[in-house]
């Protein structure tokens, strides 16, 4: 693994497609009302009120960029390198980290498998997408 032999290109483009995804995942028409429900959040509520947008989307952003980039130095160890295993190896990730780790802490924090499924999907998909990404451009 290095540095050196990730396309950094295809690093900034898979953070925002991540970043695209997930604003489509959680959009008013699409995931947020139901996510937002299964919080138990009110109806009404505005998802800006009382947040700083820009650290949200901000740092929304860096974490995207830092999944890409620990992606992108998993699959740099790879031969034969292509969409299809770069899309394979993404949602190995996303079943095997990002769901299973994610899981007990909304369990634990009372949120449940709704929230838990609605979130972690949007991850599989985003770490698919990237792995897609990374693996047709390395």
């Amino acid at each position: 693994m290095s540095f050196s032999n990730i396309h950094w290109v295809a690093v900034l483009v898979s953070g925002l497609v991540g970043i695209a995804s997930g604003a489509i995942w959680f959009g008013p028409k699409t995931f947020y009302p139901a996510w937002s429900k299964a919080m138990g959040k009110a109806e009404d509520r505005n998802p800006a009120e009382n947040t700083n947008m820009g650290v949200t989307f901000g740092s929304t952003f860096v974490a995207q960029f830092v999944q890409a980039i620990a992606l992108a130095l998993i699959l740099s160890s790879m031969s034969n390198l292509n969409m299809g295993k770069g899309a394979l190896v993404g949602l190995v990730a996303g079943v095997g980290v990002a769901a299973a780790s994610s899981l007990s802490h909304r369990l634990f924090g009372g949120q449940g498998f709704k929230v838990w499924g609605i979130e972690v999907s949007n991850d599989l998909l985003n770490l698919v997408l990237m792995g897609a990404i990374l693996g047709g451009w390395h």
